[in-house]
């Protein structure tokens, strides 16, 4: 049964990573929109170490939460992303996004398990930061609509990456190797705070 998830998940992200040429056949500009989008959250460490933290939480909170946070982040992302493509302010972004990952990977560290919708309100508080910023960040000329699409599933694909390293959590030195990562990724989310503040 897990390995049947596991191929299915792959399968997934190997769908994902044909979409762009499928999706750019009805753009007119190939370096614009969905590929913009789709890249634009692997070239933010602090997004990267708070994507990857969602999916080792899920992996550790095992199911439903291994399907739940992933999914939950980006759609509540994307209401921030229009949020930010419209232009309405939120106060605070960089501190939040800081705080995302300090908060997510001590979280994974500390293998903190609340009630489901505890860690589900925890993920989409810091989603409506991530995707507020992504949405502000929109390259003019850029169409909104594949932008966003992209940037979900490049989110979704560094979910998958978490899930997939989280998977060792059943072992009993995996479990150790995930929380080593949550402390360096609480590390790195320390560094991203300083940096906000100063």
């Amino acid at each position: 049964m897990k390995t049947r998830k596991l191929s299915v998940l792959i399968g997934a992200a190997v769908l994902c990573l044909t979409l762009p040429r499928v999706v750019l056949a009805h753009a007119g500009d190939p370096t614009g929109g969905f590929l913009n989008g789709f890249t634009h959250p692997m070239f933010g460490p602090d997004h990267v170490l708070a994507m990857v933290a969602v999916g080792l939480w899920g992996a550790q909170l095992g199911a439903p939460a291994i399907w739940l946070l992933p999914v939950a982040f980006p759609m509540v992302m994307a209401c921030g992303g229009f949020l930010g493509l419209i232009g309405v302010p939120l106060p605070g972004i960089e501190f939040g996004i800081a705080l995302s990952a300090l908060i997510l990977g001590g979280l994974v560290f500390r293998q903190v398990r609340p009630p489901l919708p505890v860690a589900l309100t925890i993920v989409g508080v810091f989603a409506i930061f991530h995707g507020h910023a992504h949405g502000t960040e929109l390259p003019a000329g850029d169409s909104g609509v594949l932008y966003s699409i992209g940037f979900v599933i490049g989110t979704g694909l560094l979910h998958a990456a978490g899930i997939l390293l989280g998977l060792i959590d059943r072992w009993t030195w995996g479990a150790k190797v995930i929380q080593w990562a949550g402390l360096l990724i609480a590390a790195g989310g320390l560094f991203f705070l300083y940096r906000a503040v100063a």
